[in-house]
């Protein structure tokens, strides 16, 4: 079958773009953006040149251009164990009934949908359950999977779940172009810098470290007396509910995922050669996101890092992007009785 080329995208609840380079890396060309935070706005036209509409509750589908791909990162805050977990009572989560009033008005071939994790979890399950069944109910025939950031060549133990729709067939899952082979923190890092390093007296490394499934080596904590009582070993200085900030991990395994909510980033690394402790460099964040080294990060540092703990991996929207376009453009045959592809939701 012919390569169908010029395959349009929107990219709603946009964020800085993260989804976007996904996509535009595959050759699918960005037709409109949507984003309702300002800061995200400046980030996103100095890296882009295309200033986002604001509130998606605002955008008559008559003002978007034709279009192949409806993508959307919506927002996360209504599912994530960090926001309230109302789900659909949350007045945020009704802003998934928007993306479901453009698919009525504009009935795009295929729609892409990036969550969190919790999202699986949410209200017993119940919450991704009215997603799916909307979804279908719009004709889109739809399949999930839960995806980490590991298997697409980043250090970060970074789980996502990621929702294809399509009008003409069930996206595969399993035919992603995925990473054999996991690449350790150390090779992410800047060799120079201007790193903030923490003094002997200000950590303390823990006896026998082991490496995680994840691939995390938790190898010490800050010297910050949080708890008193009940406390485990090794977790004296580790804060409520065992919070990341006051970790320190190897960087001969992985980082665990950046958060929205650290907005002064203290992700703290241990590098074995030199036996010193630093705070990974903002670039740093950005690089083991997949973003490249000439991204315009925004001039505000806790923008900056809230910005980057919004995003999204961008080898794994890369990856996906080239999959949607063999599997339901290329590809797009529709065969009878076609069964769902079998989801496995778990790492």
């Amino acid at each position: 079958m012919a390569l169908q080329k010029n395959l349009k995208f929107v990219d709603l609840f946009a964020g800085i773009g993260g989804i976007r380079s996904g996509f535009v890396n595959q050759g699918f060309e960005c037709v409109l953006s949507s984003e309702i935070d300002s800061n995200c706005q400046k980030t996103y036209l100095n890296n882009f040149g295309e200033q986002p509409f604001g509130d998606v509750c605002n955008l008559e589908s008559s003002h978007i251009p034709s279009f192949n791909v409806l993508c959307a990162g919506f927002p996360c805050q209504p599912f994530s164990i960090c926001g309230k977990r109302q789900g659909f009572a949350d007045t945020r989560g009704t802003l998934f009934f928007e993306i479901c009033r453009i698919l009525n008005e504009t009935k795009p071939e295929v729609v892409f949908l990036e969550n969190v994790k919790h999202l699986l979890h949410h209200d017993s399950g119940n919450t991704l359950s009215v997603i799916i069944s909307t979804l279908e109910e719009l004709g889109y025939r739809t399949s999930y999977k839960l995806l980490n950031a590991l298997e697409f060549g980043l250090p970060q133990n970074r789980e996502r779940i990621v929702i294809i729709g399509s009008k003409n067939k069930y996206f595969d899952f399993n035919k992603i172009e995925k990473t054999k082979k996991r690449k350790p923190l150390l090779e992410f890092l800047d060799k120079i810098g201007d790193f903030e390093y923490l003094n002997e007296n200000e950590y303390t490394l823990i006896d026998n470290p082991t490496i995680q499934s994840s691939g995390l080596v938790f190898v010490g904590y800050r010297n910050k007396g949080i708890w008193k009582k009940g406390i485990r070993p090794n977790t004296e200085h580790l804060s409520r509910v065992h919070r990341q900030p006051n970790r320190i991990y190897s960087v001969l395994g992985t980082h665990p995922t950046i958060p929205s909510q650290e907005t002064s980033g203290r992700f703290f690394i241990y590098l074995p050669d030199s036996k010193k402790v630093r705070k990974l460099t903002l670039r740093e964040c950005y690089r083991i996101m997949g973003f490249s080294d000439d991204f315009l990060i925004h001039q505000s540092k806790s923008e900056a890092y809230k910005q980057v703990g919004n995003s999204v991996c961008i080898p794994m929207i890369h990856s996906l992007a080239q999959a949607i376009r063999e599997q339901l453009f290329e590809n797009n045959k529709v065969e009878s009785h076609e069964p769902r592809p079998k989801v496995i939701t778990a790492v």
